[in-house]
């Protein structure tokens, strides 16, 4: 029976869904390691729990390193340690390293965590990503700028889900951008290329070193003007039919990217662009499961609960590829103005127009404060095996449902 440890510092909706998905595993035991009480723990989970171990701080690779050797005294071994927040891959994998648990390696997770060093690193091998530099000041971002030309996106080189990432159109807008968070050689900024063209995700599943396992998903619009323009209410389509030519080639540039970064085994997400001229760029990769409601998505995609299957293959190494049987797709409600929730607006007219197409939905509350994130304050779910109504459906929506800000 495998002993695995899962880290989850704080007990989000999401981290939780996953949890449950380990603990019901058959045959694995399995132990949590946490910043929040065991008692926040729904019952269902807590019930099922083979040990737990409080830390103040998960992202210490020494705390999880005592954490791991008081687990492997109870148990007498710990076979794994996983878990699915971005910023626990390099402290988990240093705690892995010290422990002689399998699992990505430290040099893996820096390649996946550090977005500099993993598009040196495609680059190296030939595989197509943007253009891209780190600047520890002005001079050296300012030199790039003027051999790559504008716009750049500028970023965190270990930023995860787009946070503190802008678009800068001029050498001013640079300027201002360096000068608001300025970089230094302990802290430098991620300058890279604007890439123009359809923005998409490549989520996939590797097992032993092979790529058994990938979904296609496509952004309306791109997830960097989201950010820019709180506004916008987004979509994120899965295509039922993905095994066409047109997709050969991300697939082959995956396959390579994901070997040369240093996975063996597990579930990643990558975003990627397809270029005015049909040649494609990938932007970045994270070897962890994907947030926005996408393990849903490529669930409700598959028939298969990937909340389960995610730490079954990790836990025990096993995964069936499922067949892709659904379109599906997801519109993010963002809400406009200033303020908390205080009117939802065209929900009747959106359900006469989409409501059997409607698997799973969570609406805006009002009174509720904005989460100020790039998922919005709210999401719907539509299913349908064609992929043009649930596009179709999608358009409906975000045309249709306006979330209003400002005093009650």
């Amino acid at each position: 029976m495998p002993n695995v440890i899962f880290v989850a510092p704080y007990f989000l909706e999401t981290t939780l869904r996953f949890l449950e998905g380990a603990v019901n595993l058959p045959g694995a035991r399995i132990g949590l390691i946490s910043t929040d009480p065991e008692s926040k723990l729904p019952p269902s989970i807590r019930g099922k729990l083979a040990g737990h171990f409080h830390l103040d701080d998960c992202l210490n690779p020494a705390e999880l390193i005592r954490a791991g050797h008081a687990f492997r005294h109870a148990w007498g071994a710990v076979h794994g340690m996983i878990a699915a927040l971005e910023e626990l891959q390099v402290p988990m994998a240093e705690a892995r390293d010290s422990l002689g648990v399998d699992g990505l390696s430290v040099k893996a997770a820096h390649h996946f965590r550090d977005k500099s060093r993993m598009k040196d690193v495609l680059r190296s091998h030939g595989i197509p990503c943007a253009r891209h530099a780190l600047a520890d000041g002005e001079g050296a971002a300012l030199d790039f700028a003027a051999s790559c030309g504008y716009p750049l996106v500028v970023k965190p080189p270990a930023g995860a889900g787009a946070r503190s990432t802008w678009r800068v159109n001029d050498e001013a807008e640079l300027k201002r951008a360096l000068a608001a968070n300025p970089p230094s050689a302990e802290r430098p900024v991620l300058l890279e290329e604007f890439v123009v063209g359809r923005e998409h995700s490549f989520d996939s599943i590797m097992v032993d070193g092979e790529l058994v396992w990938h979904s296609i998903s496509c952004y309306y619009p791109t997830p960097l003007d989201v950010l820019e323009n709180p506004w916008i209410q987004w979509s994120v389509l899965l295509p039922r039919e993905i095994d066409g030519p047109e997709f050969d080639d991300i697939r082959t540039a995956a396959a390579k990217a994901l070997k040369v970064l240093g996975l063996k085994t597990g579930l990643t997400h990558m975003e990627w662009f397809r270029r005015d001229d049909g040649s494609i760029a990938i932007s970045e990769v994270a070897a962890r499961p994907p947030g926005a409601q996408f393990t849903s998505l490529i669930s409700y995609a598959h028939d298969l609960d990937f909340y389960s299957a995610w730490p079954r293959l990790m836990a025990l190494n096993v995964f069936t590829p499922p067949t892709r049987r659904w379109s599906v797709g997801a519109a993010y409600l963002r809400g406009q103005g200033q303020g908390r929730v205080k009117a939802i607006h065209g929900i009747d007219a959106a359900n006469r127009e989409v409501g059997p197409l409607v698997v799973e939905s969570k609406l805006p509350r009002p009174d509720e404060k904005p989460s100020g994130s790039y998922e919005g304050e709210g999401y719907v779910i539509l299913r349908h095996p064609e992929t043009s109504v649930v596009e179709a459906g999608l358009r409906t929506l975000v045309s249709t449902i306006r979330v209003e800000l400002g005093s009650q």
